[in-house]
């Protein structure tokens, strides 16, 4: 456990200080808005109308979210308060919450959907998704953009930067997510690689998992 809030203690350190390279139009649209494009359509294809981005940080999703989607709530959720004071100046129709994706600050079965893109790997992954389950209602879905490298040597170098005492989770590969999100009690419903332009050196993975309406 000490170990774990030395991580997220290091983690929300870094973010607080890069949040304004984070920001920039650049970054922006082509590292990240292709996969926040995919989660809004896939919002919008289930109706969701109680909505988590998990790992939120400057808030840029969450607000497009409530912004293209007009839900009923959407809450923004992350460790880093340098990262949430920008999302706080982003919007005043989202819902800021400073929480870790492992103990998420909703009751039992009270939201539709929770996202989340470009942050998984800094979860403990599987209690993550427990979390996720947790709070989803029956019928309700989790989306989960994840790095996934298409060769082989890329993906232990990404393993490599990305595994180490602090930090023992990883980009998963496509079978694992399936378990990962089998394990939570999900039922995968779809898992895709974000469309991007052929020629971009990154390759990710979007695995939407369903809870089951017993």
């Amino acid at each position: 456990m000490a170990l774990r809030r030395r991580f997220n203690d290091a983690v929300t350190g870094f973010w607080g200080f890069a949040a304004p390279i984070y920001d920039t139009a650049v970054v922006q649209q082509w590292v990240y808005r292709p996969a926040q494009d995919e989660m809004i359509a896939l919002l919008t294809a289930h109706g969701s109308r109680r909505i988590a981005d998990v790992g939120c940080g400057t808030g840029i999703l969450a607000d497009r979210i409530a912004r293209e989607r007009t839900p009923e709530a959407v809450f923004g959720v992350d460790l880093s308060e340098g990262m949430l004071a920008q999302a706080a100046n982003r919007s005043q129709d989202v819902q800021w919450r400073t929480a870790p994706a492992e103990q998420l600050p909703f009751e039992d079965a009270s939201l539709d959907a929770v996202v989340t893109t470009s942050a998984f790997h800094w979860f403990n992954q599987p209690a993550a998704l427990r979390e996720f389950h947790r709070v989803l209602s029956p019928g309700g879905f989790a989306a989960v953009a994840t790095l996934s490298p298409r060769q082989q040597w890329s993906g232990l170098a990404l393993r490599l930067l990305s595994a180490d005492q602090l930090n023992p989770s990883h980009s998963p590969a496509p079978s694992e997510m399936r378990t990962l999100f089998g394990d939570a009690g999900f039922d995968v419903e779809d898992q895709h690689r974000v469309r991007r332009p052929v020629w971009t050196p990154i390759s990710d993975l979007i695995t939407v998992g369903v809870k089951r309406a017993d």
